[in-house]
């Protein structure tokens, strides 16, 4: 890497942390998409060879490649490398961003998703008050019971959670994936729409409304320095207030370095089905 790539890396960077704080969080983040498509950031490659001349080479390489977390990544002196810093920078703008920000409308309108809302309020309330965004608004309330095919065999539910990056970088594959899956498993599904401001319990109350045998929420996880976006499938057998996470199943880390979205989308039939089969989900159900 000479000194104009990494003062471009450097330029790229500082302008996508200035962005960070400003209104329109979508733009920031179409701007990082479109940094990584051109090749201005870093490729994987360049954190797995950085010690020079190890002495245990075949180590290395296999410690390297049993996971994504920064190790080997060496040091100039008694500090990490400048790409490493760079790097350790940019995961963290990402994460901020994917908490920050919205899910952009086109991706769910690909796939006829309405929005309702939880009693989240604002970013601020919902990252300091989980509670508020378990419940569902008065007005969102009204609009699924309007809406949604009541009693359905699988209800669908998409959510931001932690991450809205999560939902527009995974749902266009683990969605289609699930229909498919569930056709195959001879499995019918209801309305599916978006809920704005989620957290994982809100299912809970959405059981109570529509009373679906069994429900998967796709929600954002809490993202972190190897992944900003990743999304989690919690499942639940007849969802109610008063279910427990013993109770819920989940696939997690789905994202194109995780768990294949398509994969997690074609095994989440198939553990929706045997739910149904066995009446139970959680610790109980039998996979």
């Amino acid at each position: 890497m000479n000194e104009g790539q990494i003062e471009l890396i450097v330029q790229k960077v500082m302008e996508q942390l200035q962005k960070r704080f400003t209104p329109d969080h979508n733009i920031a983040r179409e701007n990082v998409k479109e940094i990584i498509e051109k090749g201005l950031v870093f490729s994987e490659q360049d954190w797995k060879t950085s010690i020079p001349q190890p002495a245990y080479q075949e180590g290395v390489a296999e410690l390297t490649a049993s996971t994504p977390a920064r190790i080997g990544v060496w040091r100039t002196g008694t500090r990490p490398l400048t790409k490493t810093m760079l790097k350790l920078q940019f995961d963290h703008a990402a994460a901020i961003d994917a908490v920050g920000s919205e899910v952009i409308e086109k991706y769910l309108e690909e796939f006829n998703l309405f929005t309702v809302e939880t009693c989240y309020e604002n970013k601020e309330v919902y990252l300091k008050r989980p509670d508020k965004g378990r419940v569902l608004t008065d007005a969102a309330v009204d609009n699924i019971s309007s809406r949604c095919q009541k009693r359905p065999q699988v209800q669908i539910v998409v959510s931001d959670g932690l991450s809205a990056s999560a939902v527009e970088t995974n749902l266009k594959d683990v969605y289609p994936a699930l229909i498919d899956s569930l056709k195959i498993n001879n499995l019918s599904y209801g309305t599916s729409f978006f809920v704005k401001g989620g957290r994982v319990a809100c299912m809970d109350h959405i059981g109570e409304i529509l009373e679906p045998e069994v429900l998967v929420l796709l929600i954002g996880e809490r993202p972190g320095l190897v992944s900003a976006s990743s999304m989690s499938a919690y499942m639940c057998y007849r969802p109610r207030k008063g279910i427990i996470e013993s109770d819920r199943n989940v696939i997690s880390n789905i994202h194109p370095l995780g768990t294949p979205p398509i994969e997690a989308g074609a095994h989440i039939g198939t553990v929706l089905r045997r739910m149904i089969e066995q009446k139970v989900s959680g610790v109980k159900l039998e996979l």
